[in-house]
This record gives structure tokens, sequence and C-alpha cells, in this order.
């Protein structure tokens, strides 16, 4: 897949919000500082389509990014940020169930998890939310550069251990530093598309 086009096309709060065109969605869910603003623009080939920031918990929207005119990459609040007051989280937490309720158009979540650690609690609890929903789910085991190759093995199959994936569900190992991963996702992306469109 070749991305042409990619812009922040709707930001929502709410589901009267949300595009009604009937494309394909991918939802990005995960810790706040796991890397999904840099997952975003390494995935679309751009530096700062998604803003980066050194403060987390900066995303507190559902933002809308439309890519070549035939699908969305959602990006939602990062989750497990002891700064964001528990009201605050809990207004996040409604938000993104509200959206996952009844959205026929979404056809897989990718769930970033830090490839240097052990999946946290909160890791758990998101997948596991995700599967009483019934969701597709492909985990981004993020910042891979920064694990040495002897420790990789190590480091992935305690993830896999720790997350228990069901039937269906995969992992990508990825770096937006090295591209690693790049291309799996981009083709999970398009074979979803296209499936869609035929």
């Amino acid at each position: 897949m070749v991305i042409k086009d990619a812009n922040l096309e709707i930001i929502a709060t709410r589901r009267s919000q949300y595009p009604d065109e009937g494309k394909s969605e991918f939802l990005l869910v995960g810790r706040s500082n796991v890397g999904k603003s840099s997952f975003i623009n390494s995935i679309l080939s751009r530096k700062n389509l998604a803003y980066t920031s050194s403060r987390p918990g900066k995303t507190q929207t559902l933002n809308f990014y439309s890519v070549n005119n035939q699908f969305y990459l959602i990006d939602v609040p990062g989750y497990g940020y002891a700064a964001v007051d528990k009201k605050t989280q809990a207004k996040f937490g409604m938000m993104i169930e509200e959206y996952l309720e009844k959205r026929e158009q979404l056809k897989r979540v990718f769930l970033l998890v830090d490839f240097r650690h052990k999946p946290t609690e909160d890791d758990l609890l998101m997948y596991n939310f995700l599967k009483y929903y019934n969701l597709p789910v492909t985990v981004i085991a993020t910042k891979a550069d920064k694990v040495g190759g002897s420790k990789k093995q190590k480091q992935l199959k305690e993830m896999l251990d720790t997350l228990d994936l069901v039937v269906g569900d995969d992992l990508i190992v990825f770096s937006s530093t090295t591209k690693l991963g790049v291309k799996e996702v981009l083709k999970k992306i398009e074979d979803l598309v296209e499936n869609e469109t035929i």
C-alpha cells in the first residue's frame, strides 16, 4: 500500500460527530507514552501528522485520520497516565466505549504495548475489554529497536504468555525508528480494506 494522502479530518468526543461515509476504520489504543503518535507518523510516512509530545496524556479526543480517502486510523486517549484525574479518565473510558459499542466500520484494533517491558495490568485489562466486544486485535510491540537481539525472543515469549492471544489475533514487532513492522501493518490494513470493497 502506498500512502498518497493522509490528514486529520475529524476530532470527535461523541457519536454524532463520527464520519458517516461507511469507510473502514482501524482503532489505535495503548498506554500514554507507548508511541501511538510515532506509530501513526511511521505508518503514514509523515513526520508530524500526529503530534508527539513529551507530556503523556496529550490526546483527549477521538482523532480520525483519513488515509488515501479509503479508510480512517483513529487515535484515542492513552490509558494508565496517573496525572490525568479519575473523572477525566472515566470520561475517556466512556468516550471509547461509546465508539466500540456499535461501530460496524471498525475492522481491527491495534493495541500498542511497549516491547521493552512485560504487558502491564492496564494492557491486559484493555485486551480483555476489546475481547468482550469480540473485536479482532493486532498487538503492536513498540520500541523494538531499544531491545537487544538476545533479549528479543525472551520479550516476545513473555508478551505472548501474558496476553494469551485468542485465535485470530496476532502480534507485530514494531519500531518507528527502524521502520520494522511498518510493511506488515500496511499489508494487514490493505487486505481488510480490499476485502471490504470486493
